[in-house]
């Protein structure tokens, strides 16, 4: 009993979900109505002629965009931040750069020794510096500001810059750009800072003023670089500037000045910033400054042993709560800023610089693609064919460059490019269903068929026949051609309806039935409608008769003509206007009386092709 109210209930909901799917379709098909005809009024206006339109639109904005708000640029750093995060393998550090990070910790440990909580002693930044030395690093950089003496420990003072001194170069220590609004006052020149160098050879010492707060010592603020970062329109770290730009000149940041330091290069021709490969699980190495201070490991796990900083580079900074420098990158929302410098540091020592084209790459490549797919669609190629090339170039472009950042450190930015052509796709395509509904007499775009204003229809069925000696290639080549160009011509506009294809494309029976098409003519008497029939025609064979690939040489196209009155107000009968049209149709598909596509195509004209269907010679059908 139950199973049969179940059942009961299942076929009351199919019954209910069928009225539902009827009355939308219904509804539904008025609203498309109500946008699809006059949008097909446009393309009839329009034509072809909206692809090249689009186009310049479409490149227009891309120039306009270019020298304006660059959206494409920002969109490319929202893809590189997904990228660098989803990548399923990330490159790892060289392990010779190391970070001595000034945790809570090392605060605690010298707070437990009496030496006391931060600011630190400089004698303790002093002794951290010699550990390093006798450890044997190659540079170090000290991410840490000694802006003023400290009139209680000018022995300590004393020390650290002495130590500054004797490291001759190999200790870099922090200077700060201040705001270029404070430039006009500061005592200090352009060629007076650490490391600057001219960007114009007309640019002479000692430059423009420029407010820059260097370290207090002497030989701390000869061995000094700018620490500051500028970070992206989002506030996102993702480009470590190398230098300042101070009119013609430029002051070093940190990273140019300790890669200067090590590998003789001028920092001239280092670029104005770099990208850095950012990882999101392998980071940079750290030790805390407690542990070298104390020679064993005391924030360490009982057991651990201090890494071998021999021939390495050390950036130092602190990471302590209260005091840590934080930076926005696409991997952490709260970097520690000395780590930003030592992954600059070491992307420049080690080869870990992500490899970028320059920004007009993007809008070369749009502009590009644009082209291309706009013009696919103005020669009327058919859909299928453009939405799987479309879609495998999309995914080659994409695929090639999660590969490229992932494995090779190179990030080709197409993705924003590909979305703005994918929006011009998506125009593109909707135009040219809009031009195919048409053609092939979907209600949507055109007015429905009316029998009583147009009782005459022509038939014509269009059979393409390869010429002899063709190869394989050749002759499909001539056969996509002639029904390319078929299309393009229906496509603009004109009377005929097509039925394109008497199956679907890849079917079964395909290719026994690939070579027809159907064309059919309405109108109110014979002579008018065999009229647009011979127009037609003649402008087709004028259409495929163009180009490198003219028919005439690649093949034929053979016509089969029917003609018929398929209402004429006097059927007694109940077979009407379907059963006449079935035979004008079976009529056309079945006749062997062919002639060939020509200039003069006045054999359309013949009476001959007219079907007299007697109502009375026929059995009645339902």
């Amino acid at each position: 009993m139950g199973r049969k109210r179940l059942r009961a209930a299942q076929a009351h909901l199919d019954a209910t979900m069928a009225t539902l799917a009827v009355w939308f379709m219904d509804q539904w098909a008025k609203i498309e109505r109500g946008y699809r005809r006059p949008l097909t009024w446009v393309a009839l206006k329009l034509k072809f002629a909206f692809y090249p339109l689009l186009a310049c639109a479409a490149l227009g904005w891309l120039g306009w965009d270019w020298t304006h708000g660059r959206s494409l640029d920002s969109a490319e750093d929202s893809v590189f931040d997904s990228i660098v995060q989803w990548r399923p393998v990330e490159p790892q550090p060289s392990g010779r750069t190391f970070v001595v990070e000034i945790d809570d910790c090392s605060l605690e440990w010298t707070r437990a020794q009496g030496i006391g909580g931060w600011p630190w002693p400089r004698t303790v930044h002093a002794d951290l510096l010699d550990t390093l030395d006798r450890a044997g690093v190659r540079a170090v950089g000290v991410d840490v500001m000694f802006l003023d003496p400290r009139k209680d420990d000018p022995n300590g003072d004393a020390m650290l810059d002495a130590v500054a001194a004797g490291g001759n170069g190999r200790f870099m220590f922090a200077a700060s750009r201040q705001a270029a609004d404070f430039d006009a006052a500061s005592p200090l020149h352009a060629a007076q800072i650490a490391g600057a160098y001219a960007l114009d050879a007309k640019a002479h010492a000692p430059g423009p003023p420029v407010a820059v707060y260097l370290p207090f010592g002497t030989s701390m603020a000869k061995h000094s670089a700018i620490t500051n970062v500028s970070r992206g329109q989002d506030g996102v770290l993702r480009d470590v500037p190398l230098r300042e730009v101070v009119d013609d000149w430029a002051l070093p940041t940190l990273p140019a000045r300790l890669v200067s330091q090590l590998t003789r290069q001028r920092a001239a021709s280092l670029p104005d910033h770099v990208r850095v490969n950012w990882r999101r699980n392998s980071r940079m190495p750290y030790i805390s400054a407690a542990d070298l201070l104390a020679g064993k490991p005391v924030c360490e796990a009982p057991g651990s042993k201090l890494p071998d900083l021999r021939g390495s580079v050390v950036l130092v900074g602190y990471t302590a709560a209260g005091i840590s420098d934080t930076k926005p990158t696409p991997v952490n929302a709260a970097m520690p800023g000395v780590e930003v410098w030592a992954e600059a540091t070491d992307a420049l020592l080690h080869g870990g610089v992500v490899w970028m084209p320059p920004s007009s790459f993007k809008y070369l490549l749009a502009s590009l693609l644009l082209i291309l797919t706009t013009y696919a669609f103005w020669r009327g190629e058919p859909h299928e064919d453009v939405d799987g090339v479309f879609v495998a170039v999309n995914g080659l472009l994409l695929t090639g460059a999660v590969i490229g950042l992932t494995f090779f450190g190179v990030f080709v930015d197409i993705f924003a490019s590909i979305g703005f052509v994918s929006l011009c796709f998506g125009v593109c395509r909707m135009y040219a269903a809009i031009q195919r509904g048409r053609a092939i007499g979907n209600n949507d775009f055109r007015d429905e068929y009316d029998p009583d204003r147009y009782p005459w229809l022509a038939m014509v069925r269009l059979r393409y026949v390869k010429a002899d000696g063709l190869t394989p290639f050749e002759a499909v080549r001539g056969k996509r051609e002639y029904r390319r160009l078929l299309r393009r011509q229906l496509y603009a506009g004109g009377d005929a309806v097509m039925i394109e294809g008497i199956v679907e494309r890849k079917s079964w029976l395909h290719e026994i039935l690939d070579d027809l098409m159907l064309l059919i003519w309405s109108g109110a008497d014979r002579s008018s409608v065999l009229e647009q029939v011979k127009s037609d025609l003649d402008r087709l064979h004028q259409s495929l008769n163009q180009g490198e690939h003219p028919l005439d040489e690649h093949g034929q196209v053979m016509l089969c003509i029917s003609v018929a009155e398929i209402d004429d107000h006097h059927d007694d009968t109940t077979r009407g206007e379907r059963m006449r049209l079935r035979e004008l149709l079976g009529q056309d598909l079945n006749a062997t009386d062919e002639f060939a596509l020509c200039a003069d195509n006045r054999e359309a004209l013949d009476p001959a092709h007219t079907l007299v269907i007697d109502d009375t010679s026929e059995p009645d059908l339902p």
